[in-house]
């Protein structure tokens, strides 16, 4: 866009990137996107696009063989990504949160092992948390993983897994009770397995099993899928970290880089939306004059751009926070809240400026249409985002009566 969601301070190397990204969004995926979603097929062309780019290792650090780039970055070219196809951000997405965190969180084995195939592409990452009956409770995960001399076998059912079928690695969350004793709280006796699998559904290695594509609403073309162990065994060392106990901070670290994302989401398909809902009011006329012309369309328009803006500054805000180093659980929940929000605020007036085209599978914004509702429960419901704000604001800003 000429004027809208423009970044101040960005490096030559930053532009570079993502005017390069942007070259392919345009050429490579709004062409066949539509087409692709309905067929709920996965865009393998445009992710071996992605792979030559270099952006499987954007933010994995140069010794491993990625790029070394920071978390705006990163969020900036998903952004760019979901303006094509949101489907495609969120193949990025799971794998850059396992990268993240064993950048954060590996060992020196799992690091030198994971990473610069990861940072290649030709391993592909997905992490698993949620259950079938958990939804944003973590605490309740039942999935158990039990020690068994050097190994632990894994037992239980995970749920709303992206990339489960083309994914060669998982990073899994489930209870292991072992050197944790009665009564120790939930979220210390959770731990992060690093699960390798074959890609595909079925058996994928002796004890795990994913089933077929769950089928959506929207969010077509990426897998998602659930994930049954059962009595499924890894290796000690395969404990992200080397130490039992520590999952939920690890997963946590990571889902703040996943909120980040999906704001990013958010800001693109909102961007969308608002090019489609503009262009389309300047070549639709009613009563001898463009629709654009209108006072009702004009207030819509001008509502539209400013939430596109303000989301966009908000999900900026919060990558640099998290690039700073600094804690920004706030600043992350603050952004995935209101880009969700207004992404679908903004999509629903770019509808209705379509009129009843807009209902129509030949006019790209009936797809818009369902997928801005994934972003409103992907990565914590706003009611989560909610309560993760209010009790940051409540320490930050403590009554000392």
């Amino acid at each position: 866009m000429a004027r809208l969601a423009q970044t101040a301070g960005l490096t030559d190397v930053q532009q570079e990137i993502l005017s390069t990204v942007r070259d392919f969004v345009d050429k490579e995926i709004i062409p066949v996107a539509t087409e692709l979603e309905h067929r709920d097929e996965y865009p393998q062309a445009i992710v071996d696009g992605l792979r030559e780019l270099g952006l499987f290792g954007l933010m994995i650090p140069e010794e491993y063989g990625g790029l070394g780039e920071s978390l705006l970055t990163y969020a900036l070219c998903v952004e760019e990504i979901a303006r094509g196809w949101m489907s495609v951000s969120g193949i990025i997405n799971t794998h850059f949160i396992v990268a993240y965190m064993l950048k954060q969180h590996g060992t020196q084995e799992q690091k030198d092992h994971f990473l610069p195939r990861m940072a290649a592409g030709d391993i592909r990452g997905a992490f698993s948390m949620s259950e079938p009956a958990l939804g944003s409770d973590v605490s309740a995960i039942t999935s158990k993983a039990v020690k068994d001399g050097e190994e632990y076998v894994l037992n239980g059912q995970k749920m709303w897994l992206t990339n489960g079928g083309t994914s060669s690695l998982v990073a899994v969350l489930v209870r292991s009770d072992e050197g944790h004793p009665e009564g120790t709280a939930p979220h210390k006796s959770m731990t992060t397995f690093l699960v390798e699998k074959e890609p595909g559904f079925g058996e994928v290695r002796p004890g795990l099993t994913i089933p077929g594509k769950i089928d959506k609403m929207g969010y077509k073309g990426v897998d998602t899928t659930e994930l049954i162990m059962d009595g499924l065994r890894i290796p000690a060392d395969r404990v992200l970290g080397g130490a039992t106990g520590r999952g939920f901070y690890q997963m946590m670290d990571g889902v703040e880089v996943g909120r980040v994302n999906v704001a990013a989401r958010g800001c693109g398909v909102a961007q969308r939306a608002f090019e489609l809902g503009v262009q389309y009011a300047q070549q639709r006329h009613t009563f001898g004059k463009a629709i654009a012309q209108h006072q009702a369309i004009q207030f819509k328009l001008a509502e539209m751009a400013t939430k596109v803006e303000a989301a966009h500054a908000m999900m900026v805000n919060a990558a640099r926070k998290k690039d700073s180093g600094e804690r920004n659980d706030l600043e992350a929940g603050m952004a995935k809240y209101l880009a969700s929000e207004y992404c679908k605020e903004v999509v629903e007036d770019a509808f209705r400026i379509h009129g009843g085209y807009g209902f129509s599978k030949e006019y790209e914004i009936e797809r818009l249409y369902r997928e801005a509702p994934m972003l409103l429960i992907g990565e914590g419901t706003a009611e989560i985002q909610k309560m993760i704000i209010g009790r940051r604001l409540l320490e930050e800003y403590r009554f000392q009566g």
